[in-house]
């Protein structure tokens, strides 16, 4: 049975934080109405993730809450795919073939981290269990839930049955982009003034966004559809 999603003033809340735009826009959205107060943000030896910890810590000190930075190096060592592993090409699929299903899969299994949101959600129940968080944002989105499983309103769904039953707290989690695209999710952000300038959606450490890589060919598709040429964000390609 689902719980009540209703809000309180007795909401207090932690979000995931990667820097990139799900979680940005997640955390603009639900900062005030679920009372976000600390942000987590995981190393789990992605090769972003230096920039990823940048991006976090500037979009947390925007929204004036705390930034805890976990560190997951047993999820790097058993993690071989082109996200962590540098000796592996990342793959790019083209900016043409994002909504073929068939390629989109077999790019989303070239970066595919180990039960990840799996992990960091349990990691983030465990401190609503001691901390007395009664939610927890998670920036999922539509657009990806057709590669991603896990960031599907059904994976939610069943999380939320099992804090049922591993935590005392019983916090709930809430995507608030799980019915948005990402297009849809840069109109909400435009709508509710949240700092685009400030995100970090790539998934290598160049300086600036590669271009290349499919989040960050998503990330340009949408920002296009709604800016058109003067994007918010920079782009090598």
């Amino acid at each position: 049975m689902k719980r009540n999603l209703k809000t309180t003033k007795k909401n207090k809340s932690i979000i995931l934080l990667s820097g990139g735009l799900d979680s940005l826009v997640s955390l603009g959205l639900a900062k005030e109405e679920l009372n976000v107060e600390l942000a987590l943000t995981f190393d789990y030896g992605q090769r972003t993730a230096k920039k990823e910890i940048e991006a976090s810590k500037r979009i947390a000190e925007h929204y004036s809450i705390s930034h805890n930075v976990i560190k997951l190096d047993w999820l790097a060592q058993i993690t071989d795919t082109a996200l962590v592993n540098t000796n592996k090409d990342l793959p790019s699929p083209g900016a043409s073939n994002l909504d073929n299903l068939e390629l989109a899969e077999k790019s989303a299994r070239g970066v595919w981290v180990p039960n990840r949101n799996g992990v960091f959600l349990n990691i983030a129940a465990a401190y609503a269990d001691s901390m007395g968080f009664t939610h927890i944002i998670f920036g999922a989105n539509k657009e990806e839930a057709a590669t991603f499983p896990d960031n599907s309103e059904a994976f939610i769904e069943k999380i939320n049955a099992a804090f049922e039953y591993s935590t005392l707290v019983k916090p709930i989690v809430v995507a608030p982009l799980a019915a948005y695209t990402k297009t849809e999710t840069v109109k909400l952000a435009i709508k509710h003034n949240v700092p685009l300038n400030l995100l970090r959606s790539c998934y290598t450490d160049e300086e600036i966004h590669c271009g290349e890589c499919e989040s960050c060919l998503r990330l340009k598709r949408a920002l296009t559809e709604v800016f058109g040429s003067e994007l918010p964000v920079k782009f090598k390609a």
